[in-house]
């Protein structure tokens, strides 16, 4: 067994045989396609599983999406956190978008490859979107400040989730200072209290929930 994905395993032991496969195709895709295009660190492909992976499923820690849930992933990038929480979460419906097309050409390969039929990537700008979504979801491509007027108009006003819906942004470090410059509300969760590995100690997940039910 791939130690990666026996840690992935460990924290989410309920995977069927076909997520765990999914789970394992992961790196040899990855790596195939970092060969060709950089599309993630070569440091950060040693800890693939632990950087990439799992990081992207602290996410489901804090919100379980519900079956039918609509998620956009903004900026990307290779497909994280999209597409392992669309291994996941198979009945929820990701959009992953990024402005850069060498790197939907990877996501759309990957999605191929692992059979999602619920993922849709496509190069665009958050700017130019027009749908609406449960939740945004993204890996701290810029500060709240900027990220936030990109997406306010483009979440759903209907909760169908425990929380309301809203934006579940990976962040690390110092968060507090950035997210007061919005002014809006929001949590903190640490991943340190759900993961054991030193990657964690300073990552975080903040959920800002969306304010505007008129």
């Amino acid at each position: 067994m791939n130690p990666g994905v026996e840690i992935i395993q460990s924290y989410f032991p309920n995977l069927s045989e076909r997520q765990v496969e999914q789970f394992k195709k992961l790196e040899d895709l990855y790596s195939d396609w970092n060969s060709k295009i950089n599309v993630i660190s070569r440091k950060d492909m040693d800890q693939f599983y632990i950087h990439h992976v799992l990081h992207s499923l602290g996410i489901s820690k804090v919100m379980q999406f519900q079956p039918g849930t609509k998620i956009l992933d903004i900026g990307t990038g290779g497909g994280f956190p999209g597409i392992p929480l669309a291994i996941l979460f198979p009945d929820t419906h990701f959009h992953l978008v990024d402005s850069i097309g060498k790197k939907i050409t990877v996501v759309k390969d990957v999605v191929k490859q692992l059979k999602l039929t619920n993922v849709e990537a496509q190069q665009a700008r958050a700017e130019e979107l027009v749908r609406k979504y449960d939740f945004v979801v993204s890996r701290a491509v810029t500060r709240m400040i900027n990220f936030y007027p990109w997406v306010k108009n483009k979440i759903r006003k209907e909760d169908i989730n425990e929380y309301p819906n809203g934006i579940l942004y990976l962040k690390g470090g110092e968060v507090d200072e950035e997210m007061e410059e919005l002014g809006k509300s929001y949590v903190v969760y640490h991943l340190e209290d759900y993961f054991k590995e030193d990657f964690f100690e300073t990552k975080k997940v903040v959920y800002m929930p969306w304010e505007d039910k008129r």
